[in-house]
């Protein structure tokens, strides 16, 4: 995760190292600040400035002690960079910066790599860093990752190194907005049992282990029932869409949408947006009741149809307002959920009342802050059966070799619990765990070594494991039309790699069966 440190003076004979950091995000990296002593978050564009500079400067000036409390979190974007000073924690690093914060970051620095005094700066307080503890309470904007320009999250730090990334809300950029009673308070369904509703500071903490000394850490605002809503059940007009690739349970979040809208909080008016995010502009719209999806779980794909890209902020916001839309709901992966935040940042633009709600569709269960997504159970299912015909095609022949590709563009959990599941597998490769094909410890030597032990082998590997190893034929920055980046296929190229190496550098014939 650390990469090569870069050392350089910083006065006085102190040393200063500026650590390299891959995939931190604004969240991670306060975290990481609050847990020991490192003096400046660096963005990504001033690594390379910051390596020419610490060439050719052999001192670092300090002659102007900073004194302010102030927390300052530069744009991270995919990497993060830290510079830690190797002193006691009265010690300062000052930064002059290049430009003012812009208006889209208020609270973010934008600076220089230039180590220099802030006396002349102007454009910037100082800054200052204390051990165990940023003095800073009040909400920080911050970029999440990959979403530069698009929806910030909110970063609130509070005492014991507490921190909570929260989500954007109507009162953000609403006053005075008012609350109605839950109807769940009425309702006949739930009022026959005492109801407990979530408290407004109820959180949930990303990591459940903790020591004696370990700080709070990061948390998430708790989801459930308010006692106080912000929408009167009358005035509501909901819509759904559903957009990107297909995956097992759509139908079943639509209808429980539905179902729930109308039978908890007495939302009659819920449209549905045909064809994804070009529906909104190009499509008609489907009135949905409980009664026209009342058995739609029982069928597979999405009943409102769906596509990729299609996406015009400002003609689907237009859309929204023209048909007195108040509450979207959006139900797609990571290039919809971006698209989701440039509409919310568009809807707070024009100061709407309306509420933008995503609802991840990821069928690699990477979320780390919720327990399972939809379809992956169902995803765990079909791979089994896919191991399970790879393993019989294997036993049959001799030094029979299966491979199996399954989904999983940056995680490997479908591949990890099919594995776990089938009991007939003998390598799992995964993205979380680089890997390499020859040599001692390499994949050919294991597979040689269990072809010789059994006389056949299992091997399973999700889609963007390995994809380092195919070199650059295909271009790193080609995407489809969801913003995803293409991953050449694995499979394949393992595939031939595998048969390559036994018919040139064994007298062993195999026989390999894909499976993607």
């Amino acid at each position: 995760m650390v990469k090569q440190p870069v050392h350089c003076k910083a006065g006085r004979g102190r040393s200063t190292t500026i650590v390299k950091y891959k995939h931190m995000t604004p969240a991670t990296a306060l975290e990481h600040v609050r847990s020991g002593r490192p003096r400046v978050l660096l963005a990504p564009s001033q690594w390379k400035a910051v390596q020419r500079y610490s060439k050719s400067q052999s001192a670092l000036s300090s002659s102007c002690p900073a004194t302010a409390d102030e927390v300052l979190i530069t744009e991270v974007g995919l990497e993060g960079y830290i510079c830690s000073s190797h002193e006691n924690d009265n010690s300062r690093l000052e930064l002059a910066p290049v430009q003012k914060a812009t208006r889209a970051m208020p609270m973010i620095a934008k600076l220089s790599c230039h180590f220099t005094s802030l006396k002349d700066s102007g454009s910037l307080g100082p800054i200052s860093w204390r051990q165990q503890r940023l003095v800073h309470t009040n909400t920080v904007s911050c970029y999440r990752m990959g979403l530069s320009g698009a929806s910030k999250s909110k970063i609130v730090t509070g005492d014991g190194g507490y921190i909570l990334e929260d989500v954007p809300h109507l009162s953000d950029y609403i006053s005075d907005l008012p609350t109605y009673p839950n109807p769940l308070k009425t309702n006949p369904a739930y009022s026959v049992v005492k109801q407990y509703f979530v408290h407004e500071d109820d959180t949930v903490v990303l990591k459940i282990i903790a020591h004696k000394s370990s700080l709070r850490g990061l948390h998430f605002r708790r989801a459930g029932p308010r006692k106080k809503v912000y929408f009167n059940p009358d005035d509501v007009h909901a819509c759904i869409v559903t957009c990107g690739g297909l995956c097992p349970g759509l139908n079943t979040v639509i209808r429980e949408i539905v179902c729930g809208l109308d039978s908890m909080y007495g939302v009659k008016k819920v449209l549905g947006i045909e064809g994804g995010y070009k529906g909104f502009y190009s499509r008609n719209t489907i009135p949905l009741s409980p009664k026209v999806v009342n058995d739609i779980h029982k069928r597979g794909g999405t009943v409102l149809g769906t596509s990729r890209g299609g996406h015009d902020t400002t003609k689907i916001v237009d859309s929204i307002q023209d048909r007195g839309i108040n509450q979207v709901y959006i139900i797609g992966g990571d290039g919809t959920q971006k698209g989701a935040s440039f509409i919310y940042e568009e809807v707070k633009k024009r100061g709407l009342k309306v509420v933008v709600a995503g609802i991840p569709k990821t069928i690699d269960n990477d979320i780390s802050i919720i327990d399972k997504s939809f379809g992956f159970d169902t995803a765990v299912e079909e791979a089994q059966r896919a191991i399970n015909a790879a393993h019989v095609e294997a036993e049959s022949g001799e030094n029979g070799i299966g491979v199996v590709k399954v989904m999983g563009r940056y995680s490997g959990f479908i591949a990890m619990y099919a594995t776990l599941a089938s009991r007939d597998v003998d390598c799992c490769l995964i993205p979380e765990s680089p890997f390499y094909l020859e040599g001692p410890g390499g994949l050919f030597e294991f597979i040689d070594r269990r072809l010789k032990e059994n006389g056949h082998m299992v091997l399973v590997i999700a889609e963007g494991a390995g994809q380092e190893l195919l070199g650059s034929r295909h271009s790193s920055e080609s995407k489809d039309a969801s913003g995803n980046k293409l991953l050449r296929d694995i499979g394949l190229w393992l595939s031939q790699k595998i048969k390559d190496y036994f018919s040139k550098h064994t007298k062993m014939a195999i026989n390999l069966k894909y499976i993607g």
